[in-house]
């Protein structure tokens, strides 16, 4: 069915529905944020001790279930002022398109993430942060319009790619006191939410709008084209301009 992107629902396609979930994304994300300080204030109340109860412990069965309370604590202030900013950013990108999917997308990877650590983390190390899922939010807005072809979005993944191509080296082993096991697994699990949370069905679909006849009201016929008729604007439908401008257009620009 044209425009299913599986068990999460359809994304939105006009500039009104995207404004919707912005919002919403907003929202959302300054929820997250308040409350992972509203928790920070009460962790360090009580002198950090629920960043030592409820951090991942690797191999650990009966802290296994802890990869779902770790994100939420941090180890300073320090820690959490680091998180924070990143966090609001990319988890907004990775929300906007559909609040519904992107809780999906959260909670696998705080899995992905909280399972690298559990699986590969050495025993003497216990983590928490929500590191993870900043790299997580990261490798999904890069994919994500690869995958749905949303050129707007393609470009987003190229900037943010661009601008925080950086982060990429805390991913990578050797950084002393930084999780990098977290930041690896959450990246990866960021590239595959892209894939997996892909939408379906509106590969193809045709940029014609409802109540325009067949479509070519608005064509020209192009000097030694044989005949064929092409849209004055000067884009085939299913070109990348044509996808582009239509990106543009729906989204109000």
């Amino acid at each position: 069915m044209s425009g299913d992107s599986g068990f999460v629902g359809r994304s939105p396609v006009n500039a009104e529905e995207v404004l919707q979930e912005a919002r919403k994304a907003l929202y959302v994300m300054v929820g997250f944020i308040a409350l992972i300080w509203a928790v920070q204030v009460v962790n360090w109340a009580m002198s950090y001790s629920p960043s030592a109860h409820y951090a991942i412990v690797p191999r650990s069965v009966s802290h296994l279930g802890d990869i779902f309370s770790a994100p939420f604590l941090h180890a300073s202030w320090q820690h959490i002022e680091g998180n924070s900013g990143p966090l609001f950013i990319f988890g907004f990108l990775a929300a906007y398109r559909g609040v519904r999917k992107f809780l999906v997308v959260t909670l696998f990877l705080i899995i992905t993430s909280g399972m690298a650590v559990w699986f590969f983390q050495k025993p003497s190390f216990m983590t928490v942060g929500a590191s993870g899922l900043v790299f997580g939010y990261f490798g999904y807005v890069v994919v994500r319009g690869l995958f749905d072809r949303h050129l707007i979005d393609v470009l987003i993944g190229c900037v943010m790619a661009l601008s925080f191509a950086y982060l990429l080296t805390s991913a990578l082993p050797g950084q002393n006191g930084v999780s990098w096991l977290a930041h690896l697994g959450g990246l990866v699990g960021g590239v595959v939410a892209g894939w997996v949370f892909r939408e379906r069905g509106e590969a193809g679909e045709s940029a014609i709008e409802p109540g325009r006849g067949d479509g070519l009201s608005d064509t020209a016929v192009l000097p030694g084209a044989g005949g064929r008729k092409q849209p004055a604007g000067g884009s085939l439908p299913g070109s990348p301009r044509s996808d582009l401008l239509k990106e543009l257009d729906d989204l109000g620009l």
